[in-house]
């Protein structure tokens, strides 16, 4: 989980730093998956008694966010 949620920001910041938009994009999605990883870690977390349900549900409420987020830099990025 820790190297899923990571990825997630790191990834964000290095397609930040490519130098064409196509290069960024591909990393915006790359984090993108990443988020979906850590989502799933977390229904995972939940199941086998790691995580109470009242966190998952605030937690996927932050990741729900974020990949809005994330939709929305790449829907702008693509038309640059």
């Amino acid at each position: 989980m820790r190297r899923a949620a990571v990825s997630i920001p790191s990834n964000i910041a290095e397609g930040d730093e490519r130098g064409s938009n196509k290069d960024s994009i591909r990393f915006f999605y790359i984090s993108k998956g990443s988020l979906a990883e850590f989502q799933t870690q977390l229904e995972i977390a939940c199941e086998i008694g790691y995580l109470d349900r009242l966190k998952l549900k605030y937690l996927d409420e932050k990741c729900v966010t974020i990949g809005k987020m994330l939709g929305s830099l790449i829907k702008t990025r693509s038309m640059q």
